[in-house]
């Protein structure tokens, strides 16, 4: 079984996602239980109230969760990409500029003015992916969270 993206939740994919953000950045940066809390609480909220002008895209591979994208909805006219993740298995194969294709597109066709997004600086591949799609660093702020000290910063794209 290949790799599928799909825009529709299935049982199990809500704790699957939680479990893969939490799971990815313990080994990969090192951050604390916290994180997994932080994805949880709003991951949550988008299932139990869906909003029109939201989308999730679900990626699947060999049956498994193996990364998301979601696009949801900040204010007026803003959209907040948010849950970008890819196993790493997965990244390298073209899977992370699709989902920013989709998410964006998605965001042009429903009307938002701007993407905002929230990210930290040690997310160096995925930073790159974001300026190269246009995305200007506007904001960033040292502080202590997920059990680290880390810079997060704030991207936006006019659309």
């Amino acid at each position: 079984m290949g790799v599928s993206i799909r825009t529709e939740l299935v049982p199990g994919d809500l704790g699957e996602i939680v479990r893969l953000h939490g799971v990815l950045y313990e080994k990969e940066y090192g951050l604390d239980n916290t994180f997994e809390a932080y994805v949880a609480g709003p991951l949550s909220e988008f299932v139990i109230l869906p909003m029109e002008g939201q989308r999730i895209w679900v990626v699947k591979d060999c049956g498994g969760v193996a990364g998301c994208i979601a696009i949801v909805r900040n204010s007026e006219g803003v959209a907040q990409l948010r849950w970008f993740i890819l196993t790493p298995e997965t990244r390298g194969k073209g899977l992370g500029k699709r989902l920013m294709k989709e998410a964006v597109n998605f965001s042009r066709e429903f009307g938002y003015k701007r993407i905002i997004l929230w990210t930290f600086s040690e997310l160096e591949t995925a930073i790159a992916l974001y300026k190269r799609w246009g995305f200007l660093k506007t904001e960033e702020k040292a502080h202590h969270v997920w059990g680290r000290d880390l810079i997060e910063e704030k991207y936006e794209l006019e659309l």
